[in-house]
């Protein structure tokens, strides 16, 4: 029997419990607080993304020469100098971890069988791993001067073959 301020509605997950005749969606079951870090996450994260985002596009796209100005030589430029790296993996690792609990929201949300959500989830977890694996990868065994490129397309810094 369900209240005219809820509906019934057939979830599979649905933990119901009904008291004098009114449903009410509590457990008795001790509950942690995961899903109101990952709100708390989501909000703190995607501040300071837009902070690094924004610098990262200024950087980029108005300092200097602009977006004509980047090339192999600019990004193993600023990757040589270890602030932009640390920049670029934190951007790197929040970007990822945002992603992931928002999609994360989405397929709990959305996805009806357990099996499914689980499946799902399972999936999203191991492709945001690697993608954080191998961007960190990158970003710290990234060689700005490698051996027997050409010194055209080499940065200023590099020292001459």
């Amino acid at each position: 029997m369900a209240t005219p301020l809820k509906a019934q509605i057939a979830v599979p997950r649905s933990s119901d419990k009904t008291v004098a005749g009114v449903k009410y969606n509590r457990s008795g079951r001790k509950r942690n607080n995961f899903e109101m870090y990952a709100w708390l996450y989501m909000r703190v994260s995607g501040v300071i993304l837009l902070v690094l985002i924004f610098g990262h596009l200024f950087v980029n796209l108005m300092a200097g020469d602009g977006v004509h100005a980047i090339d192999f030589g600019f990004v193993g430029g600023k990757w040589a100098n270890p602030f932009w790296q640390v920049w670029d993996l934190v951007m790197l690792w929040l970007a990822m971890l945002h992603g992931t609990n928002g999609v994360r929201t989405v397929i709990d949300d959305y996805a009806e069988r357990d099996r499914t959500r689980i499946w799902l989830k399972a999936l999203l977890y191991l492709g945001s791993a690697f993608a954080i694996l191998v961007g960190t990868l990158v970003i710290f065994t990234f060689d700005p001067c490698p051996a027997g490129a050409d010194p055209e397309l080499l940065a200023s810094f590099c020292p001459a073959p």
